[in-house]
């Protein structure tokens, strides 16, 4: 099913090509999708929750398919991205909402909750997304994370610029991620990403979301321990109700990244889905409706 978009021009200069359905006074969700993917991501959640009276607002995010995809790097850092999401509310008419984000769009979820909670976000829904308190700790000290996380460390390789420009983002994908496609993804769907991705421009976009973050990825022949001068990122108490689901599958983000997370968040609701890999609101988009449904009826 194709999800009507349409083109937001943010006052930053970004356009962003916008899915917006559902009452136009319904309750604001606005989802935010993840890496490598476009708002497809949330396709099965927001047919749902649209016909059930929110309004269901999914961006393909910067430097994704045909929304704006400045080159520079420094056009993706944190703080930019984080912008994107208030400017789009505020384009839209929407004062508060529900920000909902899976894997890099639940990192910008994370931060758009704990700079707008009370005032401009109500409640936050995340999937499988590392909570930007417990993450940088467990790059240094948990060797199952540190290795699973070692292809950031090649996307943020220059040298392989070149790949990109020639191919896109496939063959760095399948060089630095061994990049294996799900088999619980349909073939229509694997046909959307793989045009997306021959994109040099896209590509690079995607990939600068990694280049921008100030998050440190130590190589495996490091020590696990923190640093001497290891500073922890001072994150406040995230108050506002949140759901966190968390496909219990993931190889990406093990389900370490809990661990502590209700020292960071309360109230906390915490959803574990068992039986599914990262990509979970399309790998499991029943759970996560059932999910999302009892924590937004609260």
């Amino acid at each position: 099913m194709e999800l009507p978009q349409t083109r937001v021009s943010l006052g930053n200069g970004i356009d962003l090509d916008v899915v917006d359905m559902g009452p136009r006074d319904g309750d604001p969700l606005i989802f935010l999708h993840g890496f490598p993917e476009n708002h497809r991501t949330w396709r099965h959640q927001i047919t749902h929750f649209s016909a059930s009276g929110y309004r269901c607002i999914a961006p393909d995010q910067r430097g994704y398919r045909g929304s704006s995809k400045p080159q520079e790097v420094s056009e993706y850092t944190p703080d930019k991205l984080v912008g994107d999401v208030f400017m789009l509310a505020d384009a839209l008419g929407v004062g508060t909402f529900t920000i909902v984000g899976h894997d890099w769009g639940g990192a910008i979820a994370w931060a758009v909750a704990l700079t707008g909670q009370h005032a401009r976000v109500s409640r936050a829904i995340i999937a499988n997304a590392p909570h930007p308190a417990i993450f940088p700790k467990l790059l240094y000290t948990d060797k199952e994370q540190r290795e699973a996380s070692q292809y950031i460390r090649g996307f943020r390789d220059t040298a392989n610029d070149d790949l990109i420009r020639e191919g896109g983002l496939g063959p760095l994908l399948a060089k630095e991620a061994e990049w294996e496609d799900s088999a619980s993804m349909e073939p229509e769907e694997r046909a959307i990403l793989l045009k997306d991705w021959s994109n040099p421009e896209a590509a690079f976009g995607m990939i600068n979301y990694y280049r921008a973050t100030p998050m440190e990825v130590p190589g495996m022949d490091e020590p696990f321990e923190l640093p001497s001068n290891f500073a922890a990122p001072e994150v406040p108490k995230l108050t506002i109700p949140t759901l966190v689901m968390w496909a219990m599958g993931d190889t990406a983000l093990p389900p370490s990244n809990l661990e502590g997370m209700e020292d960071q968040i309360d109230p906390l609701t915490l959803v574990k889905i068992e039986d599914c890999e990262h990509f979970v609101t399309w790998g499991a988009p029943d759970k996560v409706i059932e999910a999302m449904e009892q924590f937004l009826s609260n």
